[in-house]
């Protein structure tokens, strides 16, 4: 066999171990959900093939799974580039919210503009309020020493009050009879259109999520979070400026998750209006997570999750199944997933403890030689 051959069969073999776990995790999932809905006395049949139909029956629902799947991309990506870093963020969150609202500010207090200058600095401005915010718990993490998990999940709520507050004081809509707490509509030059049934949203994110992956593997920053996140020690020994590194990983993955927020405002929902967003940051974790924290797996879970919430309403409509359903599938793949990474680490864990006492015992015996 030619070196060309093997190499090409050891590559896809590395293909088909690394989705072996999503795959099996969803059929899995699917069938527990079956279970369910049997024990409803509902038909799984009918219901999967109705959730089939309300994601991808017709273009209106193509429509829909693209524009629910596009900012799961972005949080997707944000949670998998923070993981590269060695890092855990679930505040992806809080950053989409800080995101989607400064979109809107810029959408509908900028008038006049030509669309080809609006819409980039709305999406500018989502990505930018992201990435302050997603570098605080970066800085609090190494200039105090405070864990990202504790700070982001804290914050998060700090920023769904904040923009609450703002919804509905300072930029509340103040259209004669409106009230609900929501920002006014953006200008129309700063909508994101559709191209025939594909949202120019969806492509923006293909093409951020092909820019995070070249990033990561083709660049020298890339190399260095990627080192960071494999041992901060022997990057820091290597000469990598680990504190510049944390910070900057986690304020990018608050860039992405900003700029998911600021698409879903300018593409989907208009406006900024609180519980629009909710769950988005979330979903993020289990995206990243079954698309094995690479990018363009990333926007394969991305499309699936979509297609999930897409088809629910449908679902529920068509064979009487509460779509609540979903969120239980989802919460099951994710559990699936997430315990084969537990046992990872753990094995990780005891075979680096295992190593050390191997090391301590050949020091003590050399020293008793000697």
């Amino acid at each position: 066999m030619s070196l060309g051959i093997r190499s090409w069969v050891a590559s896809l073999r590395r293909v088909t171990a690394s989705i072996s776990l999503p795959l099996l995790s969803v059929v899995v999932a699917l069938l527990i959900g079956a279970f369910v809905i049997v024990l409803g006395e509902s038909s799984p049949v009918e219901a999967y093939r109705a959730l089939f139909r309300g994601a991808f029956g017709s273009q209106a629902a193509l429509q829909r799974t693209l524009e629910k799947g596009t900012p799961l991309i972005f949080s997707g990506l944000a949670v998998a580039f923070a993981f590269k870093g060695g890092l855990f963020n679930i505040g992806a969150q809080g950053q989409l919210l800080f995101g989607a609202m400064a979109a809107a500010i810029v959408g509908f207090s900028l008038t006049g503009l030509p669309a080809l200058l609006h819409v980039p600095l709305a999406l500018l401005a989502g990505a930018f309020a992201g990435f302050l915010y997603g570098a605080i718990p970066g800085a609090l993490k190494r200039f105090r020493g405070a864990h990202e998990v504790i700070t982001t999940i804290m914050l998060n709520y700090i920023a769904i009050n904040i923009t609450d507050y703002l919804a509905s004081g300072p930029y509340m809509d103040r259209t004669p009879g409106n009230i609900v707490s929501r920002t006014p509509l953006v200008a129309e030059s700063a909508r994101i259109p559709v191209l025939g049934n594909i949202p120019l949203g969806f492509i923006i994110a293909l093409l951020v999520g092909l820019f995070i992956w070249w990033l990561l593997a083709r660049t020298t920053i890339g190399f260095e979070i990627s080192t960071v996140g494999r041992s901060p020690h022997a990057a820091q020994y290597a000469g990598i400026r680990v504190t510049r590194i944390v910070v900057l990983t986690m304020a990018l993955s608050g860039a992405l998750a900003g700029l998911g927020g600021a698409v879903e405002t300018l593409g989907v929902v208009g406006r900024y209006q609180p519980g629009f967003n909710i769950g988005l940051g979330f979903d993020g974790i289990t995206v990243a997570l079954l698309g094995k924290t690479h990018p363009l797996g990333v926007i394969l879970s991305a499309l699936l999750v979509g297609a999930m919430r897409a088809g629910a309403p449908q679902m529920q409509f068509s064979a009487k199944v509460r779509p609540d359903i979903v969120d239980m599938i989802l919460a099951l793949i994710l559990f699936f997933v997430a315990a084969d990474l537990v046992r990872r680490w753990l094995v990780a864990r005891r075979g680096e403890r295992l190593l050390l006492e191997e090391e301590i015992q050949l020091s003590t015996g050399w020293g008793q030689q000697a």
